[in-house]
């Protein structure tokens, strides 16, 4: 048995001889070595593959079987010079244009499920990876009223990215940008100033272009209760700042009820007050990538890619968006983060090259920063679509959606699709509470496995203290394996994709892998389960092997509800 990371080995190995054989004077051109762990029926794909000969062949321009047939000779020949390789470099074969495929002997398969027993944490967490300092900005809506779907959609894109980002090892700062300079503010003040003036008795018209919501007559109230009619003639600024921190604090508590926290919360009012964007503008300037036309300051990003040039400064003096938000990333890059990421709407998408062309003018390095669109969240409800208004009542927050699903469920459906695709959130499957629901049907696994260590220990003395051992001190149990059977084979190999999954996430930024992932394991279990007896009364041996599995599968289950947010049920 290999007593090293069996795919790391064959990871390594691979590059190593796709380097050797077509990168000798130009290793950084070599593409990133990628294996699959093939799950499905087909034993003839193998246990691993890779499709580095069809990378390759591109960059050289060969062809792909050709390169592969040259890589796989190369690999056979390591194997027949390294006795510990033999069975497994022994066992490549090609298939379809180029694909090199391995098969893994019994001795892998005992290296693969002791490794996820002993230590679960460390073995799904990448081993070639250098710590960075990673900031994720997400949500950062404006504070003039509760969270809608969308945001919901964009918390939780942040939050599983930023727990995944963590767990392989990067150091990770959640920040929320509060866009409360503005005039969004203003109107939200004269909003609630009319709110509250009603709970005098004062009818006056509602100011044009106000938010009518009706979380701002809660607010209104509550001020009017607490104290009276001491504000009847208040400044318009008190009315604003009065409700941007009532907005926030509702956000807040949308927040932490949806399971999402962050370490910073910064103002853009902070960044003006600081001299920060004033700071930013003048470097722009001074660097000469501005201009004045028509009263206005101009931002010539048409330097840096932008279709046009963008106003900094209006006629008026007032700053654009982009004045502030310039300041703030610069702000952030000044900060010293290797890996910047925001993520925004795909009503945001025309801001990003505009903002792009700014920090580039001022001199920091984009490529360190990445921007993630998503697309529009839609509900259903009895095959119809729900409207989404501003109106109370209409779906339209994301505590509603809580309140009627649960978080679990919430979490896991705004998730369930790819950032850059059209969401949509059926209400009626989201209250199902059976296999048509993946959060029913993922945790109904955890629970089982669970049920099934429990149903071990209470048949049997022997078991018990097995089980027992295997919860405190797993490594111990080890030396009861004997015999992986074949139908876990499939099972073993999606557990220990997941090692690789997290790599790709933390590569791409797709955090709906995840979720597919916690439910295809899911599936995965119940399918052996389903061919499988567990637990055999006469045969502890065999028993012992199959609980190692399934402790296996609740070990890793487990890390994929907690990176997801979810909760961990033991009972249903």
């Amino acid at each position: 048995m290999l007593t090293t990371d069996i795919l790391i080995i064959i990871k390594k190995t691979i590059q190593d001889a796709a380097q050797a054989l077509f990168f000798p004077e130009n290793p950084q051109d070599l593409p990133r070595v990628e294996l699959i762990l093939n799950t499905d029926k087909d034993s003839s794909h193998g246990d691993v593959s890779t499709t580095i000969a069809l990378q390759i062949s591109k960059i050289l321009k060969k062809n792909p079987r050709d390169v592969a047939t040259a890589l796989k000779d190369e690999l056979v020949k390591v194997g027949t010079s390294t006795p510990e390789l033999a069975s497994l470099f022994g066992s490549v074969t090609l298939a379809g244009p180029g694909f090199l495929n391995f098969s893994l002997s019994g001795a892998d398969w005992t290296w693969l499920l002791s490794n996820i027993i002993s230590a679960p944490r460390d073995f799904f967490r990448p081993k070639e990876l250098t710590s960075k300092r990673v900031l994720i900005e997400f949500v950062s809506a404006n504070p003039t009223g509760p969270l809608h779907l969308a945001h919901g959609r964009n918390a939780i894109i942040g939050d599983v990215l930023a727990s995944v980002f963590s767990f392989v090892g990067h150091q990770v700062t959640r920040e929320f940008y509060i866009n409360d300079a503005g005039n969004q503010i203003n109107k939200l003040g004269a909003s609630l100033r009319n709110r509250y003036l009603e709970q005098l008795g004062i009818k006056e018209a509602f100011p044009e272009g106000g938010y009518a919501g009706e979380y701002l007559i809660k607010t209104a109230q509550t001020l009017f209760e607490q104290e009276g009619n001491a504000h009847e003639n208040a400044p318009a600024e008190f009315f604003a700042q009065y409700a941007k921190t009532a907005m926030l604090a509702l956000i807040k508590s949308n927040l932490a009820d949806y399971g999402v926290t962050f370490d910073h919360f910064t103002s853009e009012k902070s960044m003006y007050e600081s001299g920060k964007v004033a700071a930013a503008v003048a470097a722009l300037s001074e660097k000469g990538f501005t201009y004045q036309a028509d009263g206005a300051l101009w931002l010539r990003s048409t330097d840096f890619g932008d279709d046009k040039d963008r106003v900094l400064r209006k006629a008026d003096g007032d700053m654009t968006y982009l004045a502030p938000d310039t300041a703030y990333y610069f702000d952030n890059f000044s900060q010293g983060y290797d890996k910047l990421i925001n993520i925004l709407g795909q009503d945001h998408h025309g801001y990003v090259t505009p903002r792009n062309a700014a920090l580039k003018a001022l001199g920091c390095d984009i490529s360190k920063f990445t921007c993630l669109i998503y697309q529009l969240v839609l509900m259903k409800k009895n095959d119809a679509y729900v409207r989404m208004s501003k109106r109370a009542g209409n779906f339209e927050q994301l505590s509603d959606v809580i309140k009627i699903v649960g978080r679990d469920v919430a979490r896991y459906f705004f998730l369930n699709r790819k950032a850059d695709a059209h969401l949509e959130l059926d209400l009626e499957q989201a209250l199902k509470q059976n296999d048509e629901n993946p959060v029913y049907y993922i945790h109904y696994a955890f629970v089982r496995t669970h049920s099934l260590l429990q149903k071990a220990a209470d048949a049997d003395s022997q078991l018990a203290a097995f089980v027992k051992e295997l919860e405190s001190q797993p490594a111990t149990t080890l030396a009861d394996m004997t015999h992986i059977p074949s139908t876990a084979h499939n099972l073993i190999k999606k557990i220990a994709t997941l090692r690789s999954l997290l790599e790709a996430i933390e590569f791409n930024n797709q955090t709906h892998m995840l979720a597919y992932y916690a439910y295809e394991l899911a599936a995965a279990f119940h399918n052996f389960y389903s061919h499988t007896k567990i637990i055999i009364p006469d045969d502890i041996a065999t028993t012992k092997n199959n609980l190692l599995i399934v402790s296996a599968v609740n070990r890793t289950l487990d890390l994929c509800l907690e990176l997801l947010g979810l909760s961990k049920p033991k009972s249903m």
